[in-house]
């Protein structure tokens, strides 16, 4: 080092700690780096790890039939890891621990929890067979939840989403939610759709006896 960069070094204090730096880098900065990722690596499994435990958890309690619980796992899901895939499933399962415990219990209150989960959910997960599936478990809850029109707009929506059989009960949906409404022709031509798209299917035959039960009411 000549005598002129060492004077420099004296009038800038942090030349010298640059230097050092640098050749620390130089002779380690491999190791240091590998060390980071190493680090960063665990953090990200460990955070996949603790996601994935609660999510299984919140299921098992669900195919248990221990929906209160299942519920108390899948909001803690969903708070901790609110922008994820998991956060946003975690509000589907509270949507359906809520619709069944409102067919246990006959309770409103759980109904309108399962539609507002469920609406979160949908927010965010626009296709596939989840969102559709969820778009069903929603129209139910509607209809149960007397909320006729919405329901049969979503039993609508649905028919084609899945196989014959589950259109042919969608329109079904839609016939009960619009007799429901006392809007009589609506229900018989949802009914009547029955027969003449889904002619096959095991809907049909109880779409011809909604009708001639509806004109036998009338007459």
């Amino acid at each position: 080092m000549t005598l002129q960069s060492r004077r420099a070094q004296l009038a800038d204090p942090g030349a010298e700690l640059l230097d050092r730096a640098q050749a620390l880098w130089s002779s380690y900065g491999r190791y240091i780096l590998g060390a980071a990722v190493a680090v960063a690596v665990v953090a990200v499994l460990g955070f996949f790890m603790v996601r994935s435990r609660a999510t299984a958890e919140a299921n098992l309690l669900f195919w248990q039939g221990q929906y209160d619980r299942s519920i108390d796992e899948a909001k803690q899901v969903a708070q901790q890891f609110p922008s994820t895939r998991a956060g946003n499933d975690a509000h589907r399962l509270i949507g359906d621990d809520a619709y069944w415990n409102g067919i246990l219990r006959s309770q409103s209150a759980d109904y309108k929890t399962a539609i507002t989960e469920y609406r979160v959910y949908l927010a965010h997960e626009k296709n596939g067979v989840l969102a559709n599936s969820a778009r069903r478990s929603l129209a139910y809850a509607l209809e149960n939840d007397k909320q006729y029109a919405e329901a049969a707009k979503q039993y609508e929506q649905l028919v084609g989403a899945f196989d014959r059989e589950s259109s042919g009960e969608f329109l079904m949906g839609a016939a009960r939610c619009y007799q429901s409404l006392g809007r009589r022709d609506d229900a018989l031509a949802r009914l009547q759709r029955v027969i003449d798209e889904f002619g096959d299917t095991s809907s049909a035959v109880a779409a011809r006896v909604r009708i001639a039960e509806i004109k036998a009411a009338a007459s």
